[in-house]
């Protein structure tokens, strides 16, 4: 076979972690490493890119986004769900709201413990978190003030960002000052990949640093096609760019870092996957691999929505010549309210007694969204984005035929199980209980999103349904473990074939309690140490808070 270029490593897939697979695989000047992205540059002068509050006009377009649908959803009305995904250097660390949750350490030790992932344990994981981290409030056991991916605590003005921890704290739930940290469970301001007032991607942290370095080769516009398999060893990538078909040959390893969606879905164009669902859609079976696909997880989330009585929400920056003197400010000075996507007061609480760790998530923001931003605010509104962390539900991706143009077909089966619309349920009543407290007395107008009229479980179950949505987390589909629907192993190498491995979110075996851009980059932190043949960081004895009375009390 002829190859256009030779390398040691061959990365596909410009995301969050084929950034950091970059970075951390050249350091080495003897290495020479290629990374292979199907969408453009992210250009410095893309300020819908760079300017955190713009970050929706990436998910209204095609230009930066692979632009994803599900199938319909039987147990949601069947609605179709728009997915985006980053397709451009960044992957979606250039598109998402920016929020720097880790999730909570007991996920990582059920990986490690329950789930046959040996070595990623949280006191495993946790040094790998910090050595990718410059938190600007400094280090300490939990976080680094050296790495790479800076990270930022929210500090905008707003008092409702304020009047939501207070009435929180009012409804019983705890403060958090790091829910990054010691304690996940409560409520405070969070953390974000922004530095000096611009989104901090993947590929500002990580990718701009190695591509100075002349072992490190950067492609664009390459749509990649299949893995190059020479008996049970991959040993190139096949791709189109610019109208040509390109053949790169990896002397050690080819690494697939695509993502949920992308990962799975090369693979199966490869001839890796599921043997009778590749000869359905006209694949050559190369090497059966049952899991490939299977076991998709995803975090599905609504927004409750509330008037607010004072015009202090980010509706009068949806006036044009407020909006025009925001933005001029933010190019002049990099200051002001497009610093932030808004998204800077969450919390993590259980929706039970019983559960041992927070099972919900609330993202808090001072203004209205609705359709992914697709459909813009007519009042001053606040909201909170809130869903269940560890669904039940399982789903699929499958190829919808052996063109790699067509979408892969995507079916997450979203509510799925009485538990998963039970926690939803539970979280409609205890976020109406929050938005109720003291705190909020100066700001509350009528409710907006379920509304008044929507009370008994059924009419909370029928606003869920049509009103729930994607909170951009797809993970799971190419998961890690020994059992025989495990893609690849707890290194990462796919099972029964050599010099392959994936590095991304789909290789979680079960999803994390929180958003995914942060545990993505610690896994390719870890991962990149086992490609390279490293020890692991020395652990870390960083305790974590665990709520004393967790099987009797709710908070």
């Amino acid at each position: 076979m002829k190859f256009d270029g030779v390398f040691d490593y061959l990365i596909v897939g410009g995301g969050s972690a084929g950034c950091v697979l970059t970075y951390r695989l050249s350091e080495d000047p003897a290495n020479k490493v290629c990374l292979l992205e199907a969408g453009p540059r992210d250009a410095w002068w893309n300020w819908k890119i760079h300017m955190p509050a713009a970050l929706m006009y990436n998910l209204m377009d095609t230009k930066y986004n692979w632009y994803y649908h599900t199938e319909p959803q039987p147990y949601m009305n069947n609605r179709v769900m728009y997915w985006p995904r980053g397709r451009v250097l960044g992957g979606s660390s250039s598109l998402n709201a920016m929020v720097y949750i880790r999730g909570h350490a007991l996920d990582y030790d059920r990986w490690a413990f329950k789930e046959n992932c040996e070595g990623w344990s949280y006191q495993e994981i946790l040094p790998y978190f910090r050595r990718a981290e410059h938190r600007e409030k400094g280090g300490d056991a939990y976080h680094g003030d050296s790495g790479p991916l800076w990270v930022h605590t929210g500090d905008q003005a707003n008092p409702l960002f304020e009047a939501f921890i207070e009435a929180a704290q009012q409804a019983g739930y705890a403060y958090t000052e790091d829910m990054n940290g010691y304690r996940q469970e409560g409520f405070g301001k969070m953390d974000m990949t922004i530095h000096n007032g611009r989104r901090w991607s993947a590929s500002t942290a990580f990718l701009r640093p190695a591509e100075q370095r002349p072992n490190v080769r950067v492609e664009t516009s390459a749509f990649a096609l299949r893995v190059l398999l020479e008996g049970d060893r991959a040993v190139g990538i096949e791709f189109s760019q610019n109208g040509r078909i390109v053949r790169y040959r990896a002397e050690r390893e080819v690494i697939l870092c695509g993502g949920a969606i992308n990962s799975p879905q090369l693979l199966m164009l490869s001839g890796i996957g599921p043997a009778d669902h590749l000869k359905e859609v006209g694949v050559e079976v190369k090497h059966h691999l049952p899991g490939v696909g299977q076991n998709l997880q995803e975090h599905l989330e609504m927004y409750i929505q509330q008037h607010c009585t004072k015009p202090i929400t980010l509706y009068s920056y949806t006036k044009p010549w407020n909006m025009a003197l925001a933005g001029v400010q933010w190019f002049l000075t990099r200051k002001g309210v497009c610093t932030s996507a808004h998204l800077e007061a969450g919390g993590f609480i259980r929706s039970q007694a019983g559960i041992e760790h927070p099972n919900l998530q609330f993202h808090f923001l001072p203004s209205t969204v609705n359709d992914h931003g697709r459909k813009a605010g007519t009042s001053h509104a606040y909201q909170v984005h809130i869903g269940n962390m560890r669904q039940e539900a399982r789903g699929w991706i499958k190829l919808k035929s052996a063109n790699p143009k067509d979408h892969p077909v995507i079916q997450p089966y979203y509510l799925q199980t009485e538990n998963d619309r039970r926690e939803f349920r539970d979280a409609v009543k205890l976020t109406r209980e929050i938005f109720a407290q003291k705190a909020f007395d100066p700001y509350r107008g009528p409710e907006i999103a379920p509304g008044a009229k929507v009370q008994t479980d059924a009419e909370i179950d029928a606003f869920i349904r049509e009103r729930g949505d994607s909170a951009y987390h797809p993970s799971c589909t190419c998961k890690m473990g020994t059992d025989e629907m495990a893609v690849v192993d707890p290194q990462a190498r796919v099972r029964g074939l050599q010099g392959l491995r994936v590095v991304d979110a789909s290789i979680m075996p079960s999803i994390v309690s929180g958003n995914l851009n942060a545990p993505t980059i610690m896994m390719a932190e870890k991962c990149s140490d086992m490609i390279l043949g490293k020890p692991a960081l020395p652990k870390s004895n960083a305790p974590v808070f665990i709520h004393p009375n967790w099987r009797t009390a709710q908070r």
